[in-house]
């Protein structure tokens, strides 16, 4: 039986390389077509541990570990007053105990230069016009240029990101049923030293007084950082500020940050997203499988888009193998029931962060270490950990936790 088949990747992001190189590894032939020139700027630069071991199953931790990206051992919270740590070497899930935090635009380049080597056809400048399935998999592609020409394909893998190619152009979009929200940030050339700051974890801090806002200071090296804070829509459109007075303003409130950014040099132009929340009715076709952010994104409070879209790619690209040699494959039991485990665990953590329950959990003052490294494994990526509790049964598990964190509260408060 022939088993190179050509795989349409739409997107060069860490989804579409990390597809394309498993791909690759097993024969196949791979075109991606991604619209922008690259290097170019993208969010997300804060990675969990998992996704080390997705880029490692792709033969691409290698040219990440010789980058020279800031080492990420874990996640510290503040609230005024409050602070406390989750170190990833304290983790429940047998794994990986550190990370990078990166600049997506090397990152990303990294990434798509090493598939290139590994014979990958990456066509920049050029963007899906429509496709057709009707006799299988068929794209209408735009040039920079503006020439525009069909490429017939075996299947199609939609690694576009917000940009949400096939769920746009076949009406997959369903209504999230998480909150509108805006986040407006930048790049630093922080003034962290001789600070109580530790470089090697992500900072999340809480707003003063609001806590559904939120701010995200993630190190680099050599001195900087990316900056950015998460507010309801409706409130973002309430103040009528530029950006730049919004997210001033929103420092400015929190006294814990602002004294830490003092004397930091704002060094790229504010950029903001919005509505980035997505779902769709499925993650797949029969020509086509939907990856990362272009199958479902939740929030980026804890960093879990690049861990979905990397293990979403991971899964797809050992399914196709699997297909392509004659396998038969469940792809709605084998891929989407099997993405749906991590995806509902982190839609638990991030609903109950905006709702408060979960920060009551990461700051309760006694928290029992065993339960907090099972909380711990989901906030480095564990999410697929079946053998914890906290992710097999999350909702349950964790309303249990929080109530249990409650009523201590409240006795505490009664004495």
């Amino acid at each position: 039986m022939n088993t190179r088949k050509l795989v349409v990747i739409v997107g060069a992001g860490p989804s579409g390389t990390v597809a394309a190189a498993l791909l690759k590894k097993n024969g196949h032939n791979v075109i991606i077509v991604e619209k922008q020139a690259f290097p170019r700027f993208s969010i997300g630069e804060s990675l969990l541990c998992s996704c080390l071991d997705d880029l490692e199953k792709a033969g691409l931790l290698g040219v990440v570990e010789k980058a020279g990206f800031q080492v990420k051992t874990g996640a510290a919270f503040q609230h005024n007053n409050h602070y406390t740590e989750f170190n990833f070497s304290e983790n429940f899930t047998a794994g990986k105990q550190s990370t990078y935090q990166v600049e997506r635009a090397i990152f990303d380049k990294i990434l798509a230069d090493e598939v290139i080597e590994l014979g990958v056809d990456i066509r920049f400048g050029e963007q899906v016009e429509d496709i057709s399935f009707e006799r299988g998999p068929e794209l209408l592609l735009r040039k920079a240029s503006g020439e525009k020409y069909t490429l017939k394909a075996d299947f199609i893998l939609d690694a576009s990101g917000y940009g949400r190619v096939l769920p746009r152009i076949l009406g997959l979009e369903i209504p999230s049923r998480l909150e509108n929200r805006r986040a407006i940030f930048t790049h630093i050339n922080d003034q962290f030293i001789d600070k109580k700051f530790d470089r090697e974890k992500i900072l999340i801090t809480t707003h003063a007084t609001h806590p559904e806002i939120w701010f995200w200071t993630i190190p680099f090296t050599q001195g900087k950082s990316s900056l950015g804070v998460v507010v309801p829509e409706s409130l973002y459109v309430e103040y009528q500020l530029d950006n730049q007075q919004f997210l001033n303003r929103m420092i400015n409130e929190t006294p814990s940050l602002r004294g830490l950014l003092e004397g930091s040099q704002w060094n790229t132009p504010i950029n903001t997203l919005s509505g980035y929340s997505a779902k769709v009715k499925s993650f797949h076709g029969k020509y086509f499988a939907l990856l990362g952010n272009a199958a479902e994104f939740l929030d980026p409070v804890f960093s879990s888009g690049v861990t979905i879209a990397v293990h979403s790619a991971t899964l797809a690209a050992e399914l196709l193998h699997q297909q392509f040699s004659g396998n038969q494959v469940d792809w709605e039991k084998q891929y989407d029931d099997k993405l749906k485990i991590g995806i509902n665990c982190f839609r638990t953590y991030v609903e109950n962060w905006y709702n408060r329950r979960f920060q009551n959990i990461i700051y309760y003052h006694n928290p029992d270490p065993k339960i907090k490294a099972m909380i711990c494994s989901i906030l480095a990526g564990y999410a697929w950990d079946i053998t914890n509790p906290f992710v097999q049964d999350s909702e349950r598990k964790f309303n249990q936790l929080a109530n249990l964190c409650q009523d201590s509260l409240d006795g505490a408060h009664n004495e």
